[in-house]
Parts: structure tokens; C-alpha cells; sequence
């Protein structure tokens, strides 16, 4: 290849310049009409009564869990595989996370283990259920579970727009079955703002104190404000954040709105490429998705069986030597230095960070760019 393959790109184009140019001209480029405009789209988008745009999926889920009065001493439960945040917002919570053991198929949290755990934790408040990679978690038996146990329910979906949930014989999109979801708009997402987040909720008490949070308490934003035609002081009446989104970040997300059937539709004719390519390799496991699930592939991620003669680490270093950009697939937090004091006997996770490999894939990849990274894999396993 003339130039390395990435291992995302985000499609940005035209429709995106002009919608920063427009929100530039209006002179309103921090939190108003075009932020409150975006949460409305999505909401419609995704089947949610409410949605608040946030900075990022982090303070999305810092904000979840404070809404959800989770504090000092909770447990909550989540994955150690998965991106650190996930457990981080916890902790800054001053609660504890309480990590389960994933699906060796689906690398989603483990509906067992789960409940495995809730028998034999004390003060476990809520689950945090990650919806990896974009592949659906296991909703059926975490609706249950919460119902059983009368906890909490909250959705990183992070890497999930997009991404469906059969149900009760319905399709669902992602963003609907917990208390509060939330998404990432980061620039490796499907859907991008550069940086920024989303939290839904169906209730609308959680949706305005969300709203009071990530504008430092405020009683009424800014942009209410100064729309009124009368003078208006706002007032503090809990302590809060400055986690808003800006109009320019809402504008971008409202052009990429737009063309989400069509990124989803392009990454996910690209994974079965992939798929069809690995799943005679007896070396290699390709993503399992079930059928109740419609996963976005927010990544590919491919996995080494025992059988591979050569390690993860040593397929990304010849790939990186041929052009080809990967990354690791899931970290395992359990084993990060800051959580040394958070261990817990998770064999699922470990084996599967230690196996898995992030390919490229981006809705612009041409039909040439996938062929030689396939190409190249069979060559080297070979």
C-alpha cells in the first residue's frame, strides 16, 4: 500500500464544515439551541424519551451513577474488560467496583457471573453493563436480574450507536433498556463529535437533574436565560460540573445524524467481509453475534485460538511492519497498577485481552485496503 492503514478514520466531509460554519456565524458556539437541538434528534434516533449531551462518555457515566445517589461504600457492578472509565467513574463516586467475568463468545459481562456476584456482595447498588465493541450484552437476563434484585441498571454504551436488541420479539435500538445509557462521540466512535457524550433516560426527574449537573447546579441554563424578556438570576442548588457540550461539538453531531444508516450500513458490509475471509481459519476466531443482536462494529474484533502458532503481540508487530495499524483488543482494568487493590479472579477476561487484536475498519476503507490487511494475515499465519 501507498500509505499505512489506520485502524479507524471518522467520516467527516462538507455537510460538517458547514455546520461549524453556520453555528460560528450565529455567534452562540457554547451550550445552546443547536445542543438542544442534537438531543432531540437522538433521542428521536435511538427510541429514548430524553437525552443530555455532555463532554464526554466519562462524565456521562459520572453523571449517571451521582443521579442514581450511588456514593461511599457502594458496590457497583461492571467488566474489567473493558476501557478504563468504565471502573474510574465509580470510583470517583467513592464507591467500589465490583468487577464479573465476561462471555468467552461475546466478551460482554457475564448474566452468570453477575448474578453469582449479587449473592455473595454485600451493598451492590447497581450494574454497569458495557455493550463492547458495539455487540449488545445480554439484556434479557440484566432486565431480569435487576428486577430480581431491585438494583439499578446503567448502560455504557460508549462504542453502541447505532446497535439493535431484539426483545420480546422487537427490535430495539441501543439506549433504552437501563435506567440511564450512555454514549461516546469520541473520534473513534461510529458517530462523532471529536469529543463529547450522550446520556437517555425514560425519566424525566433524571433528566432535568442531569441537565442542573453538567452545567455546575444551575438552576436554568444559559441559554433559557437569555431568551427570556425578563431579568432572571439563576441559583446553585447542589454542587455540579462543567461537563456541557459546545454548539460547534451538537452541529457536528446533527451532520453526522444524518448519515448514520449509512455508516452502519458500510461497517457492517465490511466486518462480514472480514468474517467470511476468517471463519474457516482454524487459527483464528472471528466476532460472534447473536441472533438477537445487530452489533454496529464500532470495531473488529478478531481473536488467536490456541491453535495460532504465533502470539497477538507478534501478529500486530508484522502487521505494523507491512503498513497495517492495530491495536490491542480489550484492556483488562483488574491488572492496571491503579486498581491493584481491586483484584478478582477473572480467567474469561485475561485470556481474551491477551488474544484479541483490534482490525482496521472505517466507513471510507476501500474494497483494496481490506483485502491487503486480510491478505497479510493469512500470510503471516501461515
Amino acid at each position: 500500500m501507498s500509505s499505512p492503514i489506520p485502524v479507524t478514520k471518522p467520516l467527516l466531509g462538507q455537510a460538517e464544515c458547514n455546520a461549524i460554519k453556520s453555528v460560528i456565524q450565529s455567534a452562540w458556539v457554547a451550550q445552546g439551541p443547536k445542543v438542544a437541538e442534537f438531543e432531540e434528534l437522538f433521542a428521536q434516533t435511538i427510541g429514548a424519551k430524553y437525552a443530555v449531551a455532555v463532554s464526554s462518555c466519562t462524565t456521562a457515566l459520572h453523571l449517571a451513577l451521582l443521579v442514581l445517589d450511588i456514593g461511599t461504600g457502594d458496590g457497583v457492578i461492571c467488566p474489567s474488560f473493558s476501557f478504563i472509565a468504565t471502573a474510574n467513574v465509580i470510583r470517583y463516586c467513592r464507591a467500589r467496583p465490583v468487577f464479573g467475568d465476561i462471555d468467552s463468545r461475546t466478551y460482554n459481562l457475564s448474566p452468570d457471573d453477575v448474578e453469582y456476584l449479587l449473592k455473595h456482595h454485600k451493598k451492590i447498588k447497581a450494574i454497569l453493563v458495557v455493550d463492547q465493541v458495539g455487540l449488545p450484552a445480554d439484556w434479557e437476563h440484566f432486565l431480569h436480574l435487576s428486577k430480581k434484585y431491585g438494583i439499578a441498571l446503567i448502560e455504557d454504551a460508549a462504542c453502541a450507536v447505532g446497535s439493535e436488541y431484539r426483545l420480546d420479539g422487537k427490535w430495539k435500538k441501543i439506549g433504552s433498556f437501563g435506567d440511564l445509557c450512555c454514549f461516546s462521540f469520541h473520534g473513534r466512535k461510529v458517530l462523532t463529535t471529536g469529543e463529547g457524550g450522550m446520556i437517555t433516560t425514560s425519566h424525566k426527574i433524571f433528566a432535568n437533574r442531569l441537565r442542573r449537573l453538567r452545567h455546575h447546579g444551575m438552576s436554568i441554563s444559559d441559554f433559557d436565560r437569555h431568551q427570556s424578556d425578563k431579568i432572571i438570576f439563576e441559583s446553585y442548588p447542589e454542587l455540579g460540573f462543567n461537563y456541557r457540550m459546545s454548539d460547534i461539538q451538537a452541529a457536528i453531531g446533527i451532520a453526522q445524524l444524518s448519515r448514520l444508516n449509512r455508516i452502519l450500513a458500510k461497517r457492517r458490509k465490511l466486518a462480514d467481509h472480514y468474517t467470511q475471509a476468517f471463519q474457516r481459519q482454524s487459527a483464528l476466531v472471528p466476532p460472534f453475534v447473536p441472533s438477537n443482536t445487530r452489533p454496529n462494529f464500532q470495531s473488529y474484533l478478531l481473536r488467536l485460538s490456541e491453535k495460532a502458532k504465533l502470539s497477538r503481540n507478534q501478529l500486530m508487530t508484522q502487521l505494523l511492519k507491512r503498513g497495517i495499524h492495530t491495536r490491542r483488543g480489550i484492556m483488562a482494568i483488574h491488572r492496571e497498577l491503579c486498581y491493584a487493590d481491586y483484584q478478582a479472579r477473572l480467567p474469561e477476561t485475561e485470556k481474551a485481552s491477551d488474544s484479541t487484536v483490534i482490525l482496521p475498519l472505517y466507513p471510507a476503507m476501500s474494497g483494496r485496503e481490506i483485502n491487503y490487511v486480510i491478505s497479510n494475515i493469512l500470510e503471516i499465519l501461515q
